[in-house]
């Protein structure tokens, strides 16, 4: 081969050879290769995606004002829920037939339909689109929603053992959820403990209004309690309560209930005070209840921010044996001081009066405890009868907490905890005033300090404390040393 066939000959490559540009930064290696090859093809994938949803976006925008109106609306994968219930939820949200409607307003109103069935607790899964009406009378421009749905599980059940305000125990539960096919929810529960022997009840609640924010509740409870640790007795309680909440409780959830519930008191110890012996036998309360709750703590059992506020009245004397008034109110605060520590603050109060009559054991209050006013006796404060407390008609509790994350554990569940508790329970002293009562009650308190740990269990709270009662009253029943409690709620 001559020079001149050599400088026109095509120049051979070797094989594999390197062909990408630089700009697609292709690795060497067989294994990031692949990776690089996978990345590559995600992001065209996201691109294209993105590229769509902008179309479409730009397709409905430029449409918004194009007359739509909605024929029908078809619910599919639901079926075990009534027709007539789907149509109690979604016939208020939709527009009159005269209204002008636009692709805006079908748009709308799709979606509030969708959030309506999802909060209504029947469905897990919900998907919303839009076709051309079915209807042979249908005119250009209606539409039909159709809404995909896969109901939940209606059945649940569960035994544990738990451990809440105090004491120990075991329990069954059994849930029907969608029970009758218009969002009921029927719910038993029976249970066995330490304090509380034995209880259980039955509810059955169903929503009152189509919004879903006004609910009905029925239900039958009873359940047997050892008193003996305060009161040498034990307690049994028979009932039904019918009531109607409406709300929610991040706004203030109103609730208006009746109850009927027969109490006995009984098994009295041999050591029992002639006030529990006076109270042993059947009584029967009649009673009308109102609360209002609001909540917007952002944890219920270690808050960090927002306020607990619960306003409760009783009205009893429709029948039976008990006749009085009864107000309690309770309040929490809490807020983030530095990082890791937070500073809460509550309140309790209430006042028992009775109505031409003398109050009962059962419905007295009782203070004290590692869940109330700590380092005293649960149960153990205000007027007491030999070894026995049997309650009181006024109080009050307060306390201050700190609690801090462990120093580099932030993300334990164990918390540092610093509280001062004071608090006092009094009967009404009748021959005084009202003022006067509230007065003697405000200025004598119990007052205690201590620091522990705070262990978080869900659902519970876990607290071992250690402190001391700086002032405290010679009827109530203190302790030093450390002392543990475990609860559901904690002053």
């Amino acid at each position: 081969m001559d020079a001149e066939d050599d400088l026109f000959s095509p120049r051979l490559n070797p094989p594999l050879q390197n062909t990408s540009a630089s700009r697609d930064k292709e690795p060497d290696d067989l294994q990031k290769l692949k990776q690089w090859q996978e990345e590559r093809l995600a992001r065209r994938l996201r691109g294209e995606y993105e590229s769509a949803i902008l179309r479409l976006s730009e397709l409905v925008n430029s449409n918004l004002e194009t007359p739509v109106r909605i024929a029908s609306v078809r619910v599919e994968g639901a079926p075990h829920t009534r027709s007539s219930f789907l149509g109690f939820l979604i016939n208020p949200l939709l527009p009159p037939v005269t209204s002008d409607s636009t692709l805006e307003s079908v748009l709308h109103t799709t979606r509030r339909i969708s959030h309506i069935l999802q909060d209504s607790d029947i469905f897990s899964h919900i998907e919303a689109k839009l076709d051309a009406s079915r209807d042979p009378l249908a005119t250009n421009g209606d539409v039909d929603v159709i809404l995909k749905t896969r109901e939940k599980g209606r059945f649940y059940a569960k035994t544990s053992t738990e451990f809440g305000n105090n004491e120990g125990g075991a329990s069954a539960t059994a849930r029907v959820r969608n029970a009758f096919g218009g969002a009921e929810s029927l719910e038993a529960n029976v249970s066995l403990g330490t304090k509380t022997r034995r209880s259980y009840y039955a509810n059955l609640s169903l929503p009152v209004s189509s919004n879903l924010q006004t609910w009905a509740d029925a239900s039958v409870f009873g359940m047997d309690r050892d008193n003996s640790s305060y009161a040498s007795c034990t307690e049994g309680l028979r009932g039904v309560k019918a009531a109607v909440r409406s709300g929610s409780i991040f706004s203030g959830r109103h609730e208006l209930a009746y109850e009927a519930v027969l109490r006995h008191i009984g098994s009295l110890t041999p050591a029992a005070s002639m006030s529990i012996r006076e109270a042993a036998g059947e009584t029967l309360k009649s009673s009308v209840l109102h609360s209002w709750t609001l909540d917007t703590r952002n944890d219920k059992m270690m808050a960090t921010r927002g306020v607990y506020l619960k306003l409760f009245q009783e009205l009893a004397g429709l029948g039976g044996d008990a006749s009085f008034y009864k107000a309690e109110a309770e309040t929490q605060c809490s807020r983030r001081i530095c990082p890791g520590v937070a500073l809460s603050g509550a309140l309790r109060t209430g006042i028992l009066w009775g109505i031409g009559r003398p109050t009962l054991f059962s419905d007295r209050f009782q203070l004290g405890g590692p869940t109330s006013v700590r380092m005293l006796r649960a149960n153990s404060m205000g007027p007491r009868d030999g070894a026995d407390s049997p309650g009181g008609d006024l109080y009050w509790s307060a306390g201050v907490s700190v609690i801090s994350d462990l120093p580099r554990k932030p993300h334990w569940p164990l918390k540092l905890h610093g509280f001062v508790n004071a608090g006092r329970l009094d009967g009404l002293d009748k021959s005084k005033s009202l003022q006067e009562n509230v007065v003697s009650c405000i200025t004598k308190p119990s007052v205690s300090v201590g620091v522990g740990l705070i262990y978080r269990f869900d659902p519970v709270r876990v607290e071992v404390n250690f402190g001391v009662p700086l002032v405290a009253s010679s009827s109530d029943g203190y302790r030093r040393g450390f002392q543990v409690g475990m609860g559901l709620d904690f002053l």
